[in-house]
């Protein structure tokens, strides 16, 4: 199921959780793995201008700087990378969101793994509010529709077989693509797909128990028809909760149940003409303490050019390999 894994790191000479559990999936599943580090352009016009790892001094990029931050991230991981593990290396400055995604797609990547914002992040403004993802991770959901999983420092992965996934369900397209990755998985691995879904609980007092009870009858039914098609066949359970904010329900529900994986639509949307992933899938991925894998709607990409600049339209992009699919497109 995972040919090529891309692990992105914005870390030198340091461990980066990311790596460590990019590697334990490649190893698990025999997938090659590709450590990539960009290291980031320091003006917009020149690209091959950055900061010296060590030193923070400017300089300009060379085939010599290349080799010392490779030497210095293969000597970090040689620990926790096998002798005989197909493990590749590759530093290009730029911009880190697009250098993943045109590194991805060149490999026709499996799977995207990054961490939930840059560890200089407050240094370079590029978070917009605490508890968020930040602007890699969000460049690359918004671009990018094969899975891309989100490992923040506390998360881990107990099993690389992923033996219960929970998936977030609010009914809509998004989230058709994250169950259809869940069933792969499930397939493959037995996996037990978790089906959960919040149902808001209005707040005011005229809300009875009789309301509820039949708010959530309802709610019962949708999410079995809606997911029927995914999980015939395969091990799953539907679970609801009644809540007010959907990431507490989502990582209540994955605890509870001791999920290795949460898998989500990512939920792009508008906002003063900028596209950004939904709120849940920031706050569930900054929060869990086991891996979240975001899958994007194709209709909801961004679309991005390698060889330009231009991302001010959507959904230019849908000819090329998609890799999750709804449901008609499953197999």
């Amino acid at each position: 199921m995972f040919k090529h894994i891309v692990a992105a790191t914005d870390r030198v000479g340091v461990s980066d959780p990311v790596v460590a559990a990019a590697a334990k999936i490649a190893q698990r599943h025999g997938a090659a793995l590709h450590i990539l580090h960009v290291p980031e352009s320091v003006h917009e016009q020149n690209r091959l201008r950055v900061q010296h790892y060590k030193t923070g001094a400017e300089i300009d990029f060379s085939s010599d700087y290349a080799k010392e931050l490779i030497q210095a991230i293969d000597n970090t991981y040689s620990e926790i990378l096998l002798p005989d593990a197909d493990v590749k290396f590759r530093v290009a400055p730029g911009f880190p969101w697009e250098e993943i995604i045109r590194w991805s797609r060149q490999l026709r990547a499996s799977m995207i793994v990054v961490g939930p914002h840059s560890s200089r992040a407050a240094e370079k403004g590029v978070v917009r509010t605490a508890g968020k993802i930040g602007s890699t991770v969000e460049g690359v959901v918004m671009r990018e529709n094969c899975p891309v999983m989100i490992v923040n420092p506390s998360a881990q992965i107990i099993s690389a077989q992923f033996h219960k996934i929970v998936v977030g369900v609010d009914f809509s397209v998004s989230c058709e693509c994250a169950l259809s990755f869940a069933r792969q998985l499930s397939d493959k691995f037995g996996s037990t797909i978790l089906a959960f879904h919040m149902m808001p609980v209005p707040p005011y007092p005229k809300y009875s128990r009789e309301d509820y009870e039949a708010d959530r009858a309802a709610a019962e039914k949708r999410l079995e028809e809606f997911c029927a098609d995914f999980v015939k066949d395969v091990p799953h359970e539907f679970q609801i909760n009644a809540g007010a904010l959907p990431h507490q329900e989502i990582l209540k529900c994955a605890a509870k149940n001791d999920a290795d994986l949460i898998v989500m639509g990512s939920h792009t949307k508008e906002s003063d003409r900028k596209w950004y992933a939904g709120s849940v899938v920031e706050r569930t991925a900054f929060r869990s303490g086991c891996p979240v894998v975001v899958v994007t709607d194709p209709d909801a990409l961004l679309a991005w050019d390698e060889n330009t600049h231009d991302a001010s339209a959507i959904g230019r992009d849908k000819d090329r390999v998609i890799h999750v699919f709804t449901k008609d497109r499953r197999k």
